[in-house]
């Protein structure tokens, strides 16, 4: 199929996406329109849930195989909207819509790109494309759940607006509750184990504390207290003041050593990963697709910001249309430009790599 057929198609769908709202957990008609495309394209599919999936026409068990995969759920919009976020609308060489940049874009550029080699006989690798749902709630109906069902993913590629530059590591995720305590009695009374006056050395020491290994790609591990709460009323003086900590971690580290190391040296009664199970990804430059990339003049980069290559347990990059700093933001928008040149370097990416 020419690829410039795919790309026109590929933005066709993307206006119906948009025009098809699919918050996190209620992507049923999104799903649908993959369907679609895939009985268009007469290409077997299978579905689970909200998740569709497809294998290339030749797939070989004996080769490796490398997933495509890219999200067709959104976020709700936000307040700021002067645009009808479901209105697939172009000006000015922008397509407007929710959903747009973050990862409409990405899913369709890939889904085009899987469609054109789909029936290729030369192959090294085979391929499975997956357009999943939840990624934005990291919900346990999307990718993860799909995991045990398709074939076994040597290597993937997340869709996700990158600028079209290879992020080859991804910042994983754990947030930690965690409970200063005192003794609680009547303000009028001296009191000297007041939770909240604790509270003050607490937050010094985090924000404060490094850990020691910093990786090349991703720099430190980032901790913040983003949450704080205390007291029920002026008169009394709490027993416990509760604290979240979000902490971004970096390849040099599990997230499991993370807990371990903040359990045993932060200053605090108690403290508690909510999961575990968003870890940091990455894979390494020497692979054949980062060189790919590379050889294309695509730049890399350490990415703190998580997608659902923190489900997955294979090397896997990020890469994609669209720019992240888009993501979530009112009038969100991608140019129709990004899509036929997302199409076109993921197409190159795959000649040099796999073929």
């Amino acid at each position: 199929m020419h690829i410039a057929t795919l790309q026109i198609e590929a933005l066709e769908l993307l206006k119906k996406l948009i025009q098809t709202p699919s918050f996190s957990g209620e992507e049923s008609g999104t799903a649908d329109l993959l369907e679609n495309w895939f009985k268009d394209h007469n290409i077997p599919f299978s579905r689970h849930l909200n998740n569709v999936w497809a294998v290339n026409k030749n797939f070989d068990k004996a080769k490796p195989t490398l997933l495509l995969n890219s999200h067709h759920d959104t976020v709700k919009p936000n307040s700021a909207y002067t645009r009808d976020p479901f209105e697939a609308k172009i000006v000015d060489g922008k397509l407007y819509g929710l959903g747009s940049n973050d990862a409409g874009g990405c899913l369709v550029s890939l889904l085009a790109t899987f469609t054109y080699f789909y029936e290729a006989t030369d192959l090294s690798w085979n391929l499975l494309f997956a357009g999943t749902a939840e990624e934005e709630t990291n919900g346990k109906n999307g990718i993860s759940c799909l995991l045990p069902i398709i074939p076994n993913i040597d290597t993937a590629i997340v869709g996700e607006p990158t600028l079209m530059d290879l992020a080859i590591a991804e910042k994983g995720l754990v947030v930690f509750d965690a409970v200063i305590k005192g003794t609680p009695s009547h303000a009028a009374h001296p009191n000297g184990n007041n939770a909240i006056y604790k509270t003050a050395s607490v937050l010094e020491w985090f924000q404060k504390y490094k850990f020691e290994k910093e990786s090349e790609a991703l720099g430190s591990v980032k901790m913040t207290v983003t949450q704080i709460n205390a007291g029920t009323q002026h008169n009394v003086i709490p027993g416990k003041v509760e604290l979240v900590i979000d902490v971004r971690v970096n390849d040099r580290y599990s997230n499991a050593e993370i807990e371990e190391i903040l359990q045993k040296e932060a200053p605090i009664d108690e403290i508690k990963a909510r999961s575990l199970r968003l870890n940091s990804s990455s894979i390494p430059k020497e692979h054949e697709l980062v060189q790919a990339g590379i050889s294309l003049g695509m730049a890399t980069y350490g990415s703190p910001t998580l997608s659902d290559q923190a489900m997955l347990s294979c090397p896997s990059l990020k890469l994609g249309p669209g720019d992240s700093t888009r993501s979530h933001s009112a009038d969100e928008s991608i140019f129709v430009r990004e899509i036929g040149e997302g199409i076109e370097k993921y197409i190159k990416l795959l000649e040099k790599a796999i073929k």
